[in-house]
């Protein structure tokens, strides 16, 4: 049964792969700052780097939380038999939407998923409802939170580098603050746990015991300096070979201005494909996590659960799978058709996008990518121009958005009812 299961989680988490990968690579595509399969390769290596590496904390919230395992204590086969149903509805639901090219939210899915197939289970009282409201506030919050982020990033980049007459001059006094802000956004949240097998390793082998933030601010540090060094070097090289002053900052193929903001976007793209392993991978594998436990204990997930490597791993490459065989249909809606996009743009986009779902990580928030990076690139269209952004892609967008919860929540319980009356338990 557990390979059966896992077959289905990875069947959702390919289905969340090829809709979110819009995500990370969506405005570097749009934009032209890389092609297609090159977003592919580089979503595909950092999205399951992220999901193996932070992708835990997500999965435990939404394994314990949304649903209350207590009442399901003396019925823990009851509780497996749902989360196989979210599996199924998440899964259908992604693939559906997909086939449409409409960004959904798999956050919203899996949440609206499990609280349906409790409700028909265990009535009202299963549902933990302060944790969805929670989590519906973060929903709300990320799109407007992501939104000032992009719009008060790229107000900056566009007040004293692009509309200034000197733009190259201007960029390179701005690069060394484009490039702490850039390695700020993961280094504050990814590099103290990435540092801690340096920190061990230094007291037990020298018995040096540096303070706890003293590597990860010098590991930033020296990556700043080194990404401000290249980024000089690469304008210098560019400079040398033109020789023609810089007319027009808005053509993003031969504008040196705009050609290294979009080198600065594909890292910051790299930085919302971690983001978003880190984080919507929970989606996927939350259930099987819950159901292996299960398995193993013959009893609910209550305190001291934990989500074993390989689930984390079995994500991961059903992320990959599904953004390499069916990612470009998503890409096209949000890189292309909310508002044209040059670097610049996409580079605060995506940079407002990272910082926001990482810090959602953290704090083991499952919020939407999805709500995030279009919240991001709707706070650029507000900057640049309020008349370019098409409202009615946002419109599709929307109504995808607010039907996803529902649809799910109504196949889960269907799928549950039908499933628990063939076993008898009904």
């Amino acid at each position: 049964m557990i390979v059966l299961v896992a077959l289905l989680a990875f069947y959702l988490a390919f289905n969340l792969g090829a809709n979110d990968v819009a995500n990370s690579m969506g405005t570097s595509v749009g934009s032209k700052a890389v092609t297609l399969r090159q977003a592919l390769i580089i979503a595909g290596i950092l999205e399951f780097t992220g999901a193996v590496l932070f992708g835990s904390a997500v999965s435990e919230t939404l394994a314990t939380d949304i649903v209350n395992p207590v009442l399901f204590a003396a019925t823990p086969k009851v509780l497996l038999l749902g989360m196989v149903s979210v599996l199924i509805a998440c899964g259908l639901w992604m693939q559906i939407a997909t086939s449409f090219g409409l960004p959904v939210s798999s956050s919203h899915a899996v949440v609206g998923a499990i609280a349906g197939f409790s409700w028909v289970a265990a009535g009202i009282r299963a549902v933990d409802w302060s944790s969805i409201g929670i989590i519906t506030l973060a929903w709300i919050a990320t799109p407007i939170v992501s939104g000032a982020i992009a719009s008060g990033f790229y107000s900056i980049i566009k007040h004293y580098i692009l509309d200034k007459p000197d733009p190259l001059f201007r960029l390179r006094e701005w690069i060394p603050w484009l490039s702490a802000a850039l390695l700020s956004v993961v280094g504050v949240i990814v590099l103290p746990t990435v540092s801690k097998p340096i920190q061990v390793f230094l007291w037990n082998n020298w018995g040096l015991a540096l303070p706890a933030h003293d590597i990860p601010l010098g590991l930033g540090a020296i990556a700043s300096v080194t990404l401000s060094l290249v980024s000089w070097r690469q304008l210098e090289t560019r400079q040398t070979k033109e020789r023609s002053p810089i007319t027009n900052y808005q053509l993003p193929i031969t504008n040196p201005i705009e050609r290294q903001l979009g080198r600065f976007q594909v890292l910051s793209a790299c930085c919302v494909a971690f983001a978003h392993g880190s984080n919507d991978v929970g989606n996927a594998i939350a259930p099987l996590a819950a159901i292996a436990y299960i398995r193993r204990t013959g009893s609910v997930p209550l305190a001291n659960f934990s989500v074993p490597l390989w689930i984390l791993v079995l994500g991961g490459l059903g992320i990959v799978a599904g953004l390499a065989i069916w990612g470009k249909n998503v890409i096209t809606t949000v890189g292309e058709n909310i508002i044209p996009l040059k670097p610049s743009g996409g580079f605060c986009a995506e940079l407002a996008t990272a910082t926001t779902v990482l810090l959602a990580s953290r704090l083991g928030l499952p919020v939407s990518t999805s709500h995030a990076l279009v919240g991001g690139v709707v706070g650029i269209g507000m900057v640049q121009n309020f008349r370019s952004i098409r409202f009615s892609t946002l419109r599709s967008i929307g109504s995808a958005w607010l039907t996803t919860i529902p649809i799910t929540a109504a196949l889960a319980a269907g799928i549950f009812s039908v499933a628990n009356w063939v076993m008898g338990n009904g």
